[in-house]
């Protein structure tokens, strides 16, 4: 499955550079805000030691990785919602990706202008928040007047739809992001074509400075245990696409930037299943909690349809076992139906 995040926060607080380290794709990197207009677009390869071991047990010619795309997007200034700098086409653009990765800045350094002239990442936080929240707003208000039209001609889908809406906008209207309304599938389904930005899960990347990059934040937000976070400091994650890997160990100097894929991958709970032979060795992702047949429908959409069966290994159990047929004479390799709970790691043979 396509999966895309996209990198935002307010001018020069590091996204751009926070793009190269991850693609190393050489982007236009300057001190003044909007020196990204159009989205950069990068793919980035999930990193999975299991994937080579894999590989190496199968002897395989190809090894095909999970991947995430990863889009650069011009900085979000106060107003946005309003069209203030390049703010309604910023909004579309987030509005494209799955997860928001906000680039928080928290180092100091009087070279690098603040568009507020100060290093204050809890306001620099609500910024953003407040732009996704009136634009949500703005659709939503927009949504209701065409319901209520509709709901007068008593449009039963209209009714349902409004009382959905209707609570979204009481939570926006109290600055409350709509992902925290806990709505139900269904609910979700009926409001899924407003495409509402603050539905969107955020993975906040604290930009700190070198003497700031351990385990504790520097600094303290409100509720800061409840966000999604890492802490990176990204002009050494830049700086260490320079150098060797021997320097590297050298120095000490150790990348973090894995991380911060990791935990995206794991924000939008997506799961990782291996197929594995001569041929090829490739990482599929799909959501947790996916059937078999479901899980099929990443490699083929026949496979979902099809389905027959599956034969399923733990990865670990298939490399301890030494080979295929020795993993089915100790009885490792399982034969699963149409029920069958994918799990992260499994290896599987489809039968359709």
């Amino acid at each position: 499955m396509s999966v895309s995040i996209g990198i935002v926060g307010l001018p020069n607080v590091g996204k751009s550079t926070l793009f190269k380290a991850l693609t190393r794709k050489q982007v236009d990197i300057q001190n003044y805000p909007f020196c990204t207009i159009d989205p950069n677009v990068g793919v980035v390869q999930v990193p999975d030691e299991r994937l080579q071991k894999l590989a190496e047990f199968s002897r395989s010619k190809k090894i095909v990785p999970a991947v995430i795309e990863f889009v650069d997007i011009a900085g979000l200034v106060k107003g946005a919602s309003e069209g203030e700098g390049l703010g309604n086409k910023f909004l579309a653009n987030i509005r494209e990706v799955d997860v928001i990765a906000e680039v928080v800045r928290v180092f100091k350094n009087e070279k690098i202008i603040h568009v507020h002239s100060k290093i204050d990442p809890e306001n620099d936080i609500g910024i953003i928040e407040t732009e996704l929240i009136l634009a949500d707003l703005d659709a939503v208000n927009k949504r209701v007047q065409k319901l209520e039209k509709e709901a007068r001609a008593l449009d039963k889908e209209a009714i349902k739809k409004m009382e959905v809406v209707k609570k979204i906008k009481l939570a926006l209207e109290k600055g409350e992001p709509a992902r925290e309304l806990g709505l139900s599938e269904d609910e979700l389904a009926l409001v899924k074509d407003l495409h509402l930005l603050t539905f969107k899960p955020i993975l906040y990347v604290y930009n700190v400075s070198d003497i700031e990059s351990g385990q504790k934040l520097p600094f303290s937000i409100p509720d800061i245990e409840g966000k999604d976070h890492v802490a990176l400091d990204i002009k050494t994650e830049e700086d260490l696409l320079e150098i060797s890997e021997e320097e590297k160990n050298e120095l000490g100097a150790q990348s973090r930037i894995d991380k911060l894929i990791v935990e995206a991958y794991k924000l939008l709970n997506l799961i990782t299943f291996f197929t594995t032979g001569e041929d090829e060795t490739r990482a599929w992702t799909i959501k947790k909690d996916s059937r078999a047949p479901e899980a099929g429908a990443a490699i083929h959409t026949d496979f979902k349809e099809k389905f027959i069966r599956a034969d399923v290994i733990n990865w670990q159990n298939l490399l301890s076992a030494g080979s295929y047929a020795a993993a089915r004479e100790k009885g490792l390799i399982r034969t699963e139906g149409k029920d069958y709970i994918v799990k992260d790691g499994d290896v599987v043979e489809f039968k359709i």
